[in-house]
């Protein structure tokens, strides 16, 4: 069934549009994502195992510190995104194709199909080879040396606590046919794509707890839009207001859920999602 919701003169609340959707059927699995170097290129999996109180593996593990941030590897802290290369600051960064080699510990970046530079991001080397290539890359939007920052375990999430963030695409969805444009899922950096769920229902869920495959998530908050989703994941563009197009259609600047995990297992796509509380 498809969802079609208009624009609103005066917004309401998420909860009530979530009453405006189809019947639950079958929600499911349908992509999952990593982002090893915080703002640069998804990762799609076709499975992950996931620790309780993690985030996925290898999920923002590394950022790129754009001039100095404060961060001391030794003693790892949370700092805001605006301490690092990010789309809400810098659009251009999405023009990079970017992929990450567990087995080998190779970081590769492309641009328009062609390999750049391709080293060792556990290597002080290949660090540097990677740190020289964006320093020119990004020129006057450098406000100083640029650094590839890694502690271990930490991430270097937008949130403070660990957590996964789930998507909805029928939410997704809807924005589209509000906008009459295509809006790509990606614009959300989300880690659990789900389909098979009303649109806007995933407000609904704060504070419950969700089965993903063999996963068990506590959902902790909706994830609140920045201008990051402004920018366009495959032109690189910044072309829609994403925040501003989200409260229109509900009221909030809200897409999507972040989600603790509180019981250990594997998520593979096609995996059901189920409200076991």
């Amino acid at each position: 069934m498809k969802i079609r919701l208009a624009w609103l003169d005066e917004p309401d609340r998420i909860a009530e549009k979530a009453e405006m959707t189809s019947v639950l059927t079958n929600p499911r699995v349908a992509a999952l994502y990593r982002y090893p170097v915080k703002g640069l290129s998804a990762e799609r999996l076709a499975a992950v195992a996931l620790a309780a109180g993690e985030t996925f593996p290898m999920d923002r593990a590394f950022a790129l510190e754009n001039g100095p941030s404060g961060f001391d590897p030794g003693s790892p802290a949370w700092a805001p995104k605006i301490k690092f290369l990010c789309l809400m600051k810098n659009a251009r960064i999405a023009a990079l194709s970017t992929r990450y080699d567990d087995a080998t510990g190779v970081f590769t970046v492309a641009r328009d199909g062609r390999v750049i530079v391709e080293a060792h991001l556990h290597d002080a080397g290949g660090r540097a080879a990677i740190e020289r290539y964006l320093q020119d890359y990004m020129g006057e939007e450098a406000r100083g040396a640029i650094r590839l920052l890694h502690a271990s375990g930490h991430s270097f999430s937008d949130l403070a606590r660990k957590v996964v963030s789930i998507i909805n695409l029928e939410s997704v969805a809807t924005l589209e046919q509000s906008l009459a444009r295509k809006v790509h899922p990606l614009r959300f950096r989300g880690n659990v794509y789900v389909e098979g769920m009303p649109a806007w229902s995933e407000a609904g869920l704060v504070g419950r707890t969700l089965k993903i495959g063999s996963v068990r998530l506590r959902v902790v908050k909706p994830i609140q839009r920045c201008a990051a989703t402004e920018v366009d994941p495959e032109t690189a563009l910044r072309n829609i207001d994403v925040p501003d197009a989200l409260y229109r259609l509900t009221g909030e600047d809200d897409c999507g859920i972040y989600a603790e995990v509180i019981g250990a297992g594997k998520i593979a796509e096609g995996d059901p999602v189920a409200v076991v509380d």
